[in-house]
Parts: structure tokens; sequence; C-alpha cells
């Protein structure tokens, strides 16, 4: 069973449109739980426009499955995880101004960078992965940075899947292929939803986790939050 990791931010995002405390991230992260998530993700950014410090410290005692921390590995970003010490966490090359991730890491050029960071991260028991696409010698050039997994950016697929679904889950593969044979875990994330997911899991191979936020609480409005939640894990079956 690929383990379905359920991102928080939009939860905050409404949350912090209004003010107070409505939607509650921390009852709605332990109900993800309760419905079958198998993990929580959060996102925290230095305006703190979505999840908050204050959230994630508040999350790190109540997750009772995986909890994973993305964001740019600053200082500020590492001083936080490595006093939470969350499961994992996922090491994204997002500047403080973007929207949401667009890309994964060009490693060589961060090699030392990321290779520290790791190095801090694993020194703490905390599995790390990194953003990348699906450029395999990028994903070697991961693997030497010392890494546990690497966490595939799956934006293009999601843009090709309904034109071509064969030519969009393709270089993913590929890329998931070389990531196993130079030993990292795989993980996945960004625009996958309940129209792609299946298909994605069922012909990319040695899949760990997906990380899903945007498209699985969109959804919840529709259908409730555990409903949303068993559908999403059915197309991990």
């Amino acid at each position: 069973m690929i383990n379905l990791s359920v991102n928080v931010n939009k939860i905050a995002t409404l949350r912090n449109a209004r003010g107070g405390n409505v939607p509650d991230v921390l009852q709605v992260a332990m109900d993800c739980e309760r419905f079958g998530a198998n993990g929580i993700t959060v996102h925290p950014r230095p305006d703190e426009r979505h999840i908050r410090r204050s959230d994630v410290l508040a999350l790190r005692p109540l997750v009772r499955t995986e909890f994973n921390i993305e964001g740019y590995p600053s200082e500020q970003f590492m001083e936080l995880v490595l006093s939470v010490r969350p499961t994992q966490a996922t090491l994204v090359p997002d500047g403080p101004n973007v929207l949401t991730s667009s890309a994964g890491w060009d490693v060589v050029p961060n090699m030392a960078l990321l290779t520290g960071i790791v190095d801090r991260l694993k020194e703490a028991g905390i599995r790390t992965s990194i953003f990348v696409g699906t450029d395999l010698d990028n994903i070697r050039a991961a693997a030497q940075t010392g890494a546990d997994r690497v966490e595939l950016y799956t934006g293009p697929f999601a843009e090709e899947f309904e034109t071509d679904p064969e030519r969009a889950v393709a270089p993913f593969a590929a890329a998931a292929a070389t990531a196993h044979s130079v030993g990292l875990g795989l993980n996945a994330g960004h625009d996958l939803n309940l129209k792609n997911l299946k298909f994605f899991q069922q012909h990319v191979p040695h899949l760990s986790e997906v990380s899903i936020g945007h498209a699985l609480i969109s959804d919840a409005l529709y259908l409730g939050l555990e409903a949303t939640i068993k559908a999403y894990k059915d197309c991990l079956k």
C-alpha cells in the first residue's frame, strides 16, 4: 500500500482568510488520520500565509502517523525542523515569494548546500527527501547528497495527462526506476488528484508515498473529508 500524506496547508489558508480558528487545523489533521491518512504534511513559509510556526509546534505531539515538513532549507526552517523532529523533511527549492512549488532542485550546483542540510537532518534522526524533476542525472546526484528519498514533482504529469497519459507518465516511470537503482526511496506530489492518481501509481514503480493537499481539500468540499480520503486511498491500492 502506498502511503497517503495529506497536506493541510489549504485548511490553514481558509482559517487565515477570516481570522480566528475556524477551521481548526489541528482538528482537521487529527480527523485526516482518523479517516485513514497515513501522514500529515505541512509547508510553512516565512510569511506564514498559511501554516504558521505555531501550527507546526502544536501538531507535533498530536500527529500519530508520519509527520512531513516541507520547505526551503533556510536557517529559520532548519531551526524549526530540528526542534520538532518530524518523521521526514522534504527539501524544496522555493524562494520566499513563490506561490507554490513549481520545479525541483537542480542538484549539482546545490550539492554542497544539500549535502550539509541532509547531514544535519540525518544526525537528528529525520528522514530526508529532496524535491526533484525527472532528469535522471539529477536524481543520481540527489543520491550523492546522502538523502533517503526523492519526491518527484508531478506537475508536468498532471498537465499532460488529459491529452496523452502514456506519454505523460513515461518520464516518471524512468525516474522511479533510476531512483530505485541508486538506493533512493520514492515519493511524489503536486497536482495529483482523483482523475490521475490511480493511473500514476499503476505505472510508476517503487512508490512509497504521495503528498496531496489542494486537490484533496477541494474534493472534500463536495464529498466530505472522510469519503475523500477513502477515495484517494482506493486509488493507491
